[in-house]
C-alpha cells in the first residue's frame, strides 16, 4: 500500500478484516449488508494472493460464472465496429509502430477490409530505423499498405493531428468521399485526455490523440476496454506476427517523452537513439528481451565531469530503465548482472560521442512510472 489517505472512522455496521503493516486500515466489511472495501489493488501482481481473493469474490460471493474468452472479443468488437461504421464509411488508423495500433488496424480491416487507410507520422522522435520497420512489416506481413508521413517538423499536440485532417481532405478527393472516423489503440490503462477524472485516471492522458472536433473525425477506440497482455492475446488469435506482437511498448510522442528538457537543443534526439540503440540491441544479444516488459533510454538534463582517453570531458548522462509487469499497471525493476550492465555502459561511453556518464533506474512502479514524464 503506497496510498497516501486511510480509513479513519468506519460507517456503521463494518468492520476491519485487514490492516497494513503500519495499521492503516485495508479491508472492511458489512456481513449483514455484504458490502465489501478495499483499500489496496488485488489486481495488480504486487498484491500476494490477488488472483485468490479475485476469484472467491467474483465466483464465490458474487456467483459469476466463468465464460468470458478472447475469441468472444474478437467476434464481438468486429459486430460493434461494423454497427458502428456502417457500410460505406471510410476509416483512418493512427499508427505509431506499437503492438495496440498494430492490432486494432488488423481488427479494424477484418470487419471493413479496404475502407481502412493506415497512416504512420513520422514525428521526428523515433527510434533508430523504426519507420522502416513498421512499413515494411504492414505491408510485407499483415498485407495492410501505409502512407507514411514527413511531420519531423511538427509539434506533438493540436499541429500533429492536422496531420491526419489533410490525409482525410487527400482520401476525399481520391475516393469522393471523405473519411469520418479515425481510429486508435487506446487500451484500458490509459484514458482519454481530458477526462476530468480524478488524478490516477490521468497519469498517461497525454500519450493519447486527443482534441478531435467531432464534426471533423469522429474517435473510436477498440481496445478500450483491455489491458496489453489480453491485446497481445487479441493479437494472436487475428494471427498478427509473433515477432512484433513481443515489441516492448513506446510512448506515442515518441522520444519526446524520453529526453528531459528541450528535445530540440543540441543533439538530443541523436544521442538518445544512439544509446537507445546500443542498449536494446545489447538486450536481445544477451537473450533478454522477452524477459522484460519495456526497456528504454533517458536522456538527462544534466552534464557532468568525466575523463575519456587524454582529455577531461562534461558531457551528458544517460539513464537506462528495464521493468517486468504483466499488464503494464504495476512493474518491478528487472535484475540485470553486473556484467551486462558494465559492458553496456563502456560501449555507450565509448560509441556515444557527448556521454561520458551512464546511470540505471532501480524504481519501481509505484512509486514511479515506467516512463520517466
Amino acid at each position: 500500500m503506497s496510498h497516501g489517505v486511510e480509513a479513519a472512522q468506519l460507517p456503521e455496521g463494518f468492520e476491519v478484516v485487514a490492516r497494513s503493516e503500519q495499521g492503516a486500515v485495508a479491508a472492511v466489511e458489512n456481513r449483514e449488508k455484504r458490502f465489501y472495501g478495499l483499500q489496496y489493488h488485488p489486481e495488480v501482481t504486487h498484491s500476494p494472493e490477488r488472483m485468490d481473493t479475485l476469484s472467491y469474490f467474483l465466483f464465490d460471493v458474487c456467483g459469476i460464472s466463468a465464460n468470458w474468452n478472447m475469441e468472444n472479443v474478437v467476434d464481438e468488437e468486429i459486430k460493434v465496429i461494423k454497427g458502428t461504421l456502417g457500410a460505406e464509411a471510410h476509416v483512418i488508423c493512427a499508427l505509431s509502430g506499437g503492438v495496440d495500433s498494430t492490432i486494432v488496424a488488423t481488427l479494424v480491416h477484418k470487419a471493413i477490409g479496404d475502407r481502412l487507410h493506415c497512416v504512420f507520422v513520422d514525428n521526428g522522435l523515433l527510434r533508430c530505423k523504426e519507420r522502416e520497420c513498421v512499413t515494411e512489416t504492414f505491408e510485407r506481413d499483415l498485407n495492410l499498405p501505409v502512407t507514411c508521413v514527413d511531420a519531423s517538423e511538427k509539434i506533438i499536440g493540436k499541429e500533429f493531428i492536422s496531420i491526419f485532417y489533410a490525409f482525410a481532405n487527400d482520401l476525399e478527393q481520391q475516393l469522393g468521399k471523405k473519411p469520418t472516423y479515425l481510429v486508435q489503440g487506446r487500451l484500458k490503462s490509459c484514458p482519454p485526455p481530458g477526462s476530468g477524472r480524478a488524478r490516477s485516471h490521468t497519469i498517461k492522458s497525454h500519450h493519447n490523440v486527443g482534441g478531435l472536433p467531432k464534426d471533423i473525425l469522429k474517435l473510436i477506440e477498440p481496445l478500450k476496454l483491455l489491458f496489453k497482455d489480453e491485446v497481445r492475446q487479441l493479437g494472436r488469435i487475428l494471427n498478427d506476427p509473433e515477432a512484433f506482437l513481443k515489441h516492448h511498448p513506446f510512448p506515442g510522442p515518441g522520444l519526446a517523452v524520453r529526453v528531459l528538457g528541450d528535445e530540440t537543443e543540441g543533439n538530443a534526439l541523436d544521442i538518445l537513439r544512439q544509446v537507445d540503440e546500443i542498449f536494446i540491441q545489447s538486450i536481445k544479444d544477451a537473450g533478454l528481451y522477452d524477459s522484460i516488459w519495456q526497456a528504454s533510454a533517458v536522456f538527462l538534463p544534466v552534464r557532468s565531469a568525466g575523463v575519456q582517453g587524454d582529455q577531461r570531458t562534461h558531457s551528458h548522462v544517460v539513464a537506462l530503465r528495464a521493468v517486468t509487469s504483466q499488464n503494464g499497471m504495476t512493474a518491478d525493476w528487472y535484475y540485470f548482472e553486473h556484467k551486462f550492465l558494465d559492458d553496456v555502459a563502456r560501449k555507450i561511453c565509448n560509441i556515444v560521442r557527448g556521454v561520458n556518464r551512464v546511470v540505471q533506474d532501480i524504481t519501481s512502479k509505484p512509486p514511479s512510472t515506467i516512463e520517466w514524464e
